[in-house]
């Protein structure tokens, strides 16, 4: 265990990695399914070789770099060496394209951009509208960088000098992950070193990880779930990481068995994915000791026990900016709960959104959050104060999210009070998605939300309901091709109707709550049904 973990101004995954390098640096650290391993001296080694290289680009501590690669040990390399420098790393997820990659980076303005050249198309599609980038470094480019000034090959850190400048602090700013908001465009959230290292300490306290275990990861290092929460976790403890770069339900269980995993995470539609396989003699042939899963259904949690023979099924619930504030008892399950109050560094309470009151025991309201220790949460939204200070009214944080906590103090998700579609694993703003169709020629308006995917904890499926131009052709057709041409496929639509106008307040707000709540009826088209 790293010795720093008691101490909240030593929150600092940097740190972490040079301990673990000096005391177990022979142990394998990460290793990549079907692939090639980094030892935790290689990784320190490797961290500080990639500061050599962008320090010799002019890149220093406080800069932001952002990082758009597909889960690997080049992402560790490149978030380790910027984090070693004590720069800001703004993660951006690798399926983006058009408006939905243009943002964060007009946002964040990095001075770097690290990407797979498997998506410099898609960086080219939107790059006249986007800051300048003093240097694009690119992973896998090969002879792609020579003919490009400012274009540099990541295989350079290879030769880079290393370099050891002072650590960061638990209070630097350590990364910017974006996330969906009410309205509008997604919101650039400030993270701390202390808050992104309390991610993996969370685990390591409420799952019980050690040095001897070892971690299965499948979720996106871009995501704070699988670079922190997992990835974090590893490193504070001492443990091993295997990691696969895409979720397969499919290989799911043989890469359990194959790396001998003794923890993982999973999301609902994971878990629905994996559960929905037919059932084999081999279930249980495994060595997972504890699986955690947000949201955890009761339906999931029973499969999990009974059916794959998992001890430990562990709840919770956690935002980007909040950390993982709830989780559930390894020994003592509650099946369908989020869990209660990690109440060492958490005040979590149910409350009125409208008063911010709090309510009676049992009944629903809005989860909000604050911290006990400094550098546990976000420190605020990029460029956006105002949109700070509104979700941290009355000293506490609005998640936006409803739920119920019982006379012991287990909270149970409810509902979503904000505008937002949970997709895959993605937060994706419904604004986006809207944004992205007012663009497709026909269109006149657009509403974007979610409908039930019809797989128990399955998540959401996003339905538009549009309103065509008069005297327009706008066909079916038309609108999966320009999903298909200009968004990521977590948030193409799932379900289509056409209709005459949408429904209104009298404030002449789009009534999405009447969309919702009317649903998938049989005049809507199914996109995947084509």
């Amino acid at each position: 265990m790293y010795s720093g973990a008691q101490d909240p101004s030593r929150w600092v995954l940097p740190r972490a990695i040079e301990e673990q390098a000096r005391t177990r640096g022979d142990q394998t650290a990460v290793s990549m399914i079907g692939g090639e391993s980094m030892t935790y001296r290689e990784l320190r080694d490797a961290a500080a070789q990639v500061a050599g290289l962008l320090s010799r680009l002019d890149f220093a501590a406080g800069d932001r770099a952002a990082l758009m690669l597909p889960s690997g040990l080049d992402f560790l390399r490149a978030w380790a060496g910027i984090s070693r420098l004590g720069g800001v790393t703004v993660f951006l997820n690798p399926e983006l394209n058009g408006t939905f990659l243009a943002h964060p980076i007009v946002d964040a303005a990095p001075r770097i951009l690290i990407v797979d050249a498997a998506h410099l198309p898609a960086l080219d599609q939107v790059r006249e509208s986007l800051p300048a980038l003093d240097h694009v470094i690119v992973v896998g480019g090969g002879t792609t960088v020579q003919d490009r000034p400012g274009f540099v090959d990541f295989e350079e850190w290879r030769t880079a000098p290393a370099i050891t400048p002072p650590m960061p602090r638990a209070s630097d700013l350590a990364c910017i992950m974006y996330t969906s908001g009410t309205t509008g465009a997604p919101k650039g959230v400030l993270m701390p070193h202390g808050h992104c290292f309390l991610f993996g300490l969370g685990v390591v306290d409420n799952l019980g990880v050690g040095a001897d275990d070892h971690y299965y990861v499948c979720l996106p290092l871009s995501h704070a779930n699988g670079l922190l929460m997992q990835i974090g976790a590893v490193l504070i403890a001492g443990a091993r990481a295997s990691v696969r770069e895409r979720f397969s339900a499919s290989a799911w269980l043989q890469d359990l068995r194959n790396c001998e995993a003794t923890v993982t995470n999973s999301l609902g539609a994971i878990s629905a994915f994996v559960i929905a396989r037919p059932p084999t003699p081999h279930d249980r042939d495994h060595k997972l000791r504890v699986l955690f899963s947000a949201p955890n259904h009761p339906d999931h949690e029973h499969a999990w026990r009974e059916r794959f023979g998992i001890r430990h099924v562990v709840g919770g619930y956690g935002m980007t900016e909040v950390n993982i504030p709830l989780y559930g008892s390894v020994d003592k399950p509650r099946p369908g709960t989020c869990g209660r109050a990690y109440a060492r560094y958490f005040e979590v309470e149910v409350r009125d959104p409208e008063t911010d009151f709090p309510v009676p025991c049992g009944e629903s309201g809005e989860i909000m959050v604050r911290p006990r220790v400094a550098q546990a949460f976000m420190a605020g939204y990029n460029e956006l104060p105002a949109k700070t200070v509104e979700a941290w009214r009355n000293f506490w944080f609005h998640t936006g999210d409803a739920g119920r906590m019982d006379e012991d103090g287990y909270i149970t998700f409810v509902d979503r009070i904000k505008d937002c579609i949970r997709r895959r694993g993605e937060n994706i703003s419904a604004t986006d998605i809207e944004n992205g169709f007012l663009d497709l020629p026909g269109v006149l308006e657009v509403a974007a939300f979610a409908v039930p995917s019809g797989i128990q904890g399955g998540e959401d499926e996003i339905m538009l309901a549009i309103v065509p131009r008069p005297g327009s052709a706008l066909s079916k057709e038309d609108v999966v091709e320009h999903a298909r041409r200009t968004m990521p496929r977590f948030a193409q639509p799932r379900y289509l109707e056409f209709r005459d106008a949408l429904p209104r307040t009298a404030s002449e707000k789009v009534r999405k709550v009447e969309l919702r709540q009317n649903g998938v009826t049989a005049k809507t088209m199914d996109l995947d049904a084509r």
